[in-house]
């Protein structure tokens, strides 16, 4: 079962997506519950034709996201982070295509560093910390973005509008063939 996206179609959910999140507390929460959140999570991202959500996405006030990202062998690497938080930030900003579920059908080049350590928590609360590069870093800079109250449409200078069916057909072809195209939009 899938969440609708909160989208930016109202003032109210405008306010919502801006609002900071709060940390996520694994002792108000059973195993249960946070296996069942992932798994809403993961089928709203998937039904929605996303890379990642963040869980103020589905109109939670928490600090997680989800994300799936193809890796360097093109297979295709799910990740469920609680509380996370940028560490290091590397490289020379580089710029990336990116639009967001949650403002459809609007795209624009972002700048992220190309290299990032995240720390958080896994589903079981135990602490983790990810080396991040390429795609996998800039989708962890945007949803962390997110859970921190900010759009990548803040972010960016060159914003456009596209069909989504049109962005749709194209975002399919590079994940399917994701050796060939270096930059898929988020």
């Amino acid at each position: 079962m899938s969440d609708p996206i909160v989208t930016i179609a109202t003032k109210s959910n405008e306010k919502f997506l801006h609002r900071k999140t709060g940390a996520f507390d694994f002792s108000k929460h059973s195993p249960a519950e946070v296996t069942d959140l992932i798994r809403r999570m993961r089928a709203s991202m998937r039904a929605a034709n996303g890379i990642g959500l963040s869980a103020n996405q589905i109109g939670l006030p928490w600090k997680v996201f989800v994300a799936q990202v193809p890796d360097s062998d093109g297979t295709m690497k799910f990740y469920a982070i609680f509380n996370p938080q940028l560490e290091k930030m590397g490289g020379e900003r580089v710029p990336l295509e990116e639009g967001c579920l949650s403002v459809p059908g609007v795209y624009g080049e972002v700048l992220r560093y190309p290299r990032v350590t995240l720390l958080g928590q896994d589903r079981r609360g135990k602490p983790l910390k990810i080396k991040a590069w390429g795609l996998l870093a800039h989708v962890f800079q945007h949803e962390t973005d997110h859970l921190d109250g900010k759009l990548f449409i803040e972010l960016t200078k060159n914003i456009r509008t596209v069909a989504v069916s049109e962005r749709l057909a194209e975002r399919e072809k590079k994940i399917a063939n994701p050796q060939e195209h270096a930059a898929p939009s988020n």
